[in-house]
């Protein structure tokens, strides 16, 4: 399994609509996009030793504390995945709750 095989396992744990870097169609209901960032590389003798993927998990929502955000939390840890919550936005234009995790894999 790759790095980010574990990641799309723990997202679609959650919910089935999970998307990579961003959703196609519009509707009203909760969605995740994920997307890579960037690789941090550790070298050793020109040699790559360890990489770590940094991304952000977004998971757009109209309820009010909505209990999917715990969930999410819950299979990240579960899939032994770091992430810290980076932000929490009410989008006015579209209605949504826009909740922004980035999440390391190594």
């Amino acid at each position: 399994m790759n790095k980010l095989d574990k990641l799309i396992e723990a997202l679609t744990s959650v919910t089935d609509k999970v998307y990579h870097f961003q959703k196609n169609g519009h509707d009203n209901e909760q969605y995740l996009v994920w997307s890579e960032e960037y690789i941090r590389n550790s070298y050793a003798k020109d040699e790559v030793i360890h990489q770590v993927i940094v991304g952000t998990i977004d998971f757009f929502t109209k309820t009010e504390f909505d209990p999917m955000v715990s969930d999410i939390e819950k299979a990240l840890k579960s899939a032994s995945i770091c992430y810290r919550m980076n932000s929490i936005q009410n989008e006015d234009e579209t209605g949504f709750i826009h909740y922004e995790w980035v999440f390391e894999i190594g």
